[in-house]
């Protein structure tokens, strides 16, 4: 059990993390669209991992 409740931690720290990068490529939209474009990859590779974690949570 002790290693599914890290799983948990990291899913959500993972996750606030992912909703800041969405934030942040949000609001970079109309000021500078290339770190927008930068905050948006990372934020995709984040939900990757949060998308792997899922799956070892189950």
């Amino acid at each position: 059990m002790k290693r599914i409740d890290n799983i948990k931690d990291d899913q959500g720290k993972l996750h606030q993390r992912y909703k800041e990068l969405v934030e942040q490529a949000y609001n970079f939209r109309q000021t500078d669209s290339a770190l927008s474009d930068i905050s948006e990859y990372r934020a995709i590779k984040l939900l990757d991992k949060l998308n792997k974690l899922k799956y070892l949570a189950r």
